[in-house]
């Protein structure tokens, strides 16, 4: 391994000298933090044109310039979630959600808050939706009128077939609504590639700004159609939309640092060369990651040819002297925050690949890891026979 990047380095790019190797929130910029220390008045004329300009640039990272419209919601992922699926779906329609992990279900959770007939198509959280099974379920239950589905799920760092699901649901002549909470802006999804009526994502996740807004990238005709739809003021993307394209103002306060912070990721974003460009460094990070974890003793979740460069999933070691809070609190205070594992099917922890991250910080962290595991004297890092299998 090379040397770690000296704690200075960290500071000049990132302005601290801890990493959060997580999901997201993650570790941003010292531009991006910059860009929060001005105040914004919400109805001044720049930050209506930095609206504009954030909106216009996450339709174009989709392809879809001149049919689909960018519409964004104060809050988490999650809100932008809720307000995707209550305005585009009709209080008659009826959910299909694919469900291997827990942002599926958490969609299943939202549907039967908004009173909307809504059924999963569930796999274990280590596979990848059957995609007959899908077929020949849109194919008998002709009520299904909308399909959810993540592209990658974080629960497991899973990377699922979405292109094969927009054709199935596309063939079928319904609606696709996609969580790529954890993947817009690192994997490549162009609506021109992959049919589908809304992409949901939020501005702490690979576009590398803060949290406090969501988004939803949708197709202009069918956010048309869905006036009346939603069931919540605060969360009615059509009646925010409206508004946005009236005067260019958000309906009620918007988070303006946040947007801020976003603007300048987003630039940095494109400077960096865009989707290719991101993919290629978090996927350098993930191998890294993965073939150094696998050199002290740990495996891996989910075999390389379903792992997505977003976050990776480890069985937690089976010696007796691995504990997860002792590894986790020791690893922090070295300035290196990981996650909690988020399944059923097996104990795990994740650490996740994203952010303002390189090869360098990588093996810096796994450096770290080596040290922490010796202090607490784990020698075996593989997992029961059980888990593993």
């Amino acid at each position: 391994m090379s040397a770690a990047p000296h704690a200075s380095d960290r500071a000049a790019r990132t302005g601290n000298n801890e990493f959060l190797l997580t999901p997201g929130p993650l570790t941003t910029s010292l531009g991006v933090k910059q860009a929060m220390l001005r105040d914004w008045g919400s109805r001044d004329k720049q930050f209506i044109a930095l609206n504009a300009r954030i909106r216009d640039k996450l339709v174009g990272i989709a392809g879809g310039e001149g049919d689909y419209v960018c519409v964004p919601v104060q809050g988490s992922g999650t809100f932008a979630v809720e307000a995707t699926l209550g305005t585009l779906l009709p209080r008659a329609g009826k959910l299909l959600v694919l469900v291997n992990g827990a942002y599926g279900e958490r969609m299943m959770k939202i549907a039967k808050y908004l009173g909307r007939p809504a059924v999963a198509l569930s796999c274990a959280e280590d596979r990848t939706p059957d995609l007959t099974s899908l077929e020949t379920l849109l194919a008998e239950d002709k009520t299904i009128t909308h399909i959810a589905a993540v592209h990658c799920e974080t629960t497991s760092g899973i990377l699922n077939p979405i292109r094969e699901i927009a054709d199935i649901v596309a063939r079928h002549g319904r609606s696709l609504i996609i969580d790529a909470m954890s993947a817009f802006g690192a994997i490549p999804l162009d609506v021109r590639e992959v049919p589908c009526d809304a992409i949901v994502a939020s501005s702490n996740k690979c576009l590398e700004g803060v949290p406090g807004m969501g988004y939803a990238i949708i197709r202009r005709g069918v956010l048309e159609a869905c006036e009346g739809n939603a069931h919540s003021l605060a969360l009615d993307l059509y009646d925010q939309w409206r508004g946005l394209e009236g005067n260019g103002q958000w309906r009620f306060t918007p988070p303006t640092h946040v947007l801020a912070a976003f603007d300048q990721a987003v630039a940095e974003f494109e400077e960096e060369g865009g989707v290719a460009a991101r993919n290629a460094r978090y996927s350098e990070n993930c191998r890294t990651l993965v073939e150094g974890m696998r050199d002290l003793g740990f495996e891996t979740l989910l075999p390389d040819a379903l792992q997505a460069p977003i976050i990776v999933t480890f069985h937690m070691p089976a010696d007796p002297k691995f504990d997860f809070t002792a590894f986790y609190d020791r690893l922090a205070a070295r300035g290196y925050v990981i996650y909690p594992g988020k399944l059923t099917v097996a104990p795990t922890f994740r650490i996740g690949c994203i952010g303002q991250l390189a090869r360098e910080d990588l093996e810096a962290a796994l450096s770290v890891i080596r040290e922490v595991l010796g202090e607490i004297g784990v020698t075996q890092c593989g997992p029961a026979a059980s888990a593993a299998e």
